[in-house]
């Protein structure tokens, strides 16, 4: 949404512009280069929302001592391929590319591996990790929920209880994996907040004010609205279902959650890969996965659509594209960092 400047810019200057401002803000290097790139990584694959958009809020709350700059997280239990860390409100995406890495290591060992994380920062965008382990061929989930937020009411409800909840899910096929990125509710607060700035509303009834009545404003939000579950008004109990099984499985299996009142910015995170070989083995894995992607592609598009697309399609076209001709970033993002970037004396580009 929204109408794009014409800037490109390459990705690895602006993956050494982020690490700069991050490093210059005071986290560690490799926490630095993490986060810098996975936010880049974001805007390749076109979620804008959650990519470089992030990075004026997350230097802020490094100085706000909301981020911690340093150190590890707390290895609360390890019985090899089932682990629960607290993270020490570390930079979500540190915390989230290293725990899909070690899953891939113990899920090499012991067939699958699953890792709940208590009190990350905010972790970005979930899609931008999956690549980690289907590069691998393995099948990976990551769910994620911030318990500090409450911008979703239960079905049938009109105050908020839980936060978007998304999910993503990584699996290999012959040929580009699928790489699915979706929410238990409709929109987004980032999305939400976007339009509030830019003075716009929502094309469709995406939310609910105060009062439980269908809203296109995403100023709601500011006044106790909330955005409605997937499903709407009409199936709303599937993203009711989605969001109470995320809120489980992050904060439930991590052991710290909503019920501990939490303050500040505030992630829970589960992550689940599948080694295929260990299961029905990777060639049959892949003939099945291969088929479907074939199946769904192959489909008689309906009226208007061009043709069939598998989840994450556009995602890797466009980052393809932008490592070719360079990324354009969303208006405003570089206009976001520029005070940033004066403070911490690092210089645009």
């Amino acid at each position: 949404m929204g109408e794009t400047s014409a800037i490109r810019y390459a990705p690895d200057t602006l993956r050494q512009f982020v690490r700069a401002l991050f490093s210059a803000a005071g986290l560690e290097e490799e926490k630095a280069a993490a986060v810098a790139h996975y936010l880049v990584e974001a805007d390749l694959m076109g979620h804008t929302t959650h990519g470089l958009a992030l990075a004026g809020w997350y230097l802020q709350s490094i100085d706000d001592g909301v981020m911690k700059r340093e150190g590890m997280p707390e290895v609360v239990s390890d019985r090899g391929p089932a682990i629960a860390w607290r993270g020490r409100r570390l930079p979500g995406a540190w915390l989230t590319s290293e725990a899909v890495k070690l899953a891939c290591e113990r899920a090499a060992a012991y067939g699958t591996a699953t890792i709940a994380i208590a009190d990350s920062h905010h972790i970005g965008c979930l899609a931008a990790y999956l690549t980690i382990a289907t590069d691998r061929g393995y099948m990976v989930s990551i769910a994620s929920s911030s318990p500090s937020g409450a911008q979703v009411a239960p079905f049938g409800g009109r105050k908020g209880v839980y936060t978007p909840n998304p999910v993503a899910h990584g699996i290999p096929t012959p040929g580009d994996p699928i790489l699915i990125d979706i929410s238990a509710s409709i929109t987004t607060v980032n999305m939400a907040q976007r339009l509030v700035r830019e003075g716009r509303q929502y094309d469709y009834e995406w939310l609910m004010d105060e009062n439980g009545e269908p809203s296109r404003d995403p100023r709601v939000i500011e006044r106790g609205g909330t955005l409605m579950p997937v499903g709407g008004l009409d199936h709303g109990q599937k993203g009711y279902g989605m969001a109470l099984h995320v809120e489980a499985f992050t904060q439930g299996l991590a052991g710290l959650g909503r019920v501990d009142e939490l303050k500040g910015t505030n992630a829970a995170v589960t992550i689940q890969v599948f080694d295929p070989d260990a299961f029905g083995g990777r060639d049959a894995f892949l003939r099945q996965t291969g088929w479907l992607a074939d199946a769904c592609r192959s489909n008689p598009p309906r009226p208007g659509v061009a043709s069939v697309r598998l989840p994450g399609e556009n995602g890797l076209a466009r980052k393809r594209s932008a490592v070719a001709e360079g990324v354009v970033l969303h208006p405003n993002i570089m206009a976001s960092l520029a005070p940033h970037a004066e403070r911490l004396g690092v210089e645009m580009p």
